[in-house]
């Protein structure tokens, strides 16, 4: 597992969970499998009952379903080789396909970044200017804005690749993670690495920072739109129409800038503890968010109700 000669390296190693006892890999491969089966199901679920509902094409479901997709690509990418891993003790993975594996985590990452700044837009039009409202969001604006969040990262990814590519490697070529990504990569090469980490560092914050400063921006407004209201119910019932990003948007990017912040800060976690946070806060999301979208989600709620009390109708009848 271990090479000398830079020119050897045929392919790497996924550590994994560090230090987890053998006897609990098939207590892990039964949660990691139902992780996988929530996250297929409940994001597959948001993205046909959208399409089957002609009511529901509008802006914010449409946004809705392009965030879905993100989580189930990220999904697609990093667990189906993680669950491989320890059910059929599977770790090891190509040299390039170590770097496919790193260009769609960090890509899908910033994608789910931007549609994340579409979305504080949609509600920050809505809010602040309502009767413009169907005029400036319509349909064909969120999926061109979808799709630059989508076609835009991809320059850069490539430029990251490309980039951690030149790097020689020796010596190791264990990835202390569960699944590729840049800075376990480049720490495995022999010179340049910091470079290469500060580029890969900067980038990432750029893909981060950038929307998250839009996002920040457009509540702040939304905030203070909304305590300028006359009547309390008013402020409520705008609010609740945000309810649902506001706690998407939390569940990304508050963990994210936790770990940033503490390694700013100089506070160091051990690689057991930094690949448990790192996974919860990747995966995690993308189970609640279609229960988000189905609980605090008026029109989505609405559909499902109509749906259980068609189906109590049905089954009361037949009973008799």
């Amino acid at each position: 597992m271990f090479y000398s000669n830079v020119t050897r390296i045929k392919h790497f190693f996924i550590l994994g969970f560090p230090g987890l006892s053998p006897e609990y890999y098939g207590l892990l491969t039964a949660l990691l499998f139902i992780l996988f089966l929530a996250i297929a199901i409940g994001n597959i679920f948001i993205l046909v009952f959208v399409i089957c509902h002609r009511s529901l094409h509008k802006p914010t479901y449409l946004i809705f379903c392009h965030l879905a997709l993100t989580d189930l690509a990220f999904e697609a990418v990093t667990l189906p080789k993680l669950i491989s891993k320890y059910l059929f003790n599977d770790s090891i993975i190509s040299f390039y396909g170590c770097f496919v594996q790193m260009f769609f985590v960090h890509f899908i990452g910033a994608t789910h970044s931007f549609i994340l700044m579409v979305m504080a837009l949609d509600r920050f039009i809505a809010i602040c200017a309502p009767l413009r409202y169907t005029a400036l969001f319509t349909n064909s604006t969120v999926s061109v804005l979808c799709g630059i969040s989508w076609l835009m990262p991809i320059s850069w990814m490539v430029g990251l690749v490309l980039d951690a590519l030149t790097l020689p490697f020796c010596n190791s070529n264990i990835i202390v993670h569960c699944f590729c990504d840049h800075i376990t990569l480049t720490v495995l090469g022999c010179e340049k690495t910091r470079e290469v980490q500060v580029v890969g560092f900067g980038l990432a914050m750029f893909s981060l920072l950038v929307p998250l400063f839009f996002i920040i921006l457009s509540y702040f407004i939304i905030m203070v739109a909304v305590m300028r209201m006359s009547t309390s119910t008013g402020r409520m019932k705008t609010l609740s129409t945000c309810t649902p990003q506001i706690l998407i948007t939390f569940l990304y990017y508050m963990p994210r800038c936790f770990v940033y912040l503490a390694n700013i800060v100089g506070f160091t976690f051990s690689d057991a503890v930094r690949i448990v946070v790192v996974m919860l806060y990747s995966q995690l999301p993308a189970v609640v968010n279609p229960i988000i979208y189905c609980l605090k989600t008026k029109d989505i709620k609405e559909h499902l109700k109509k749906k259980f009390l068609i189906r109590e109708v049905n089954f009361s009848t037949e009973a008799r």
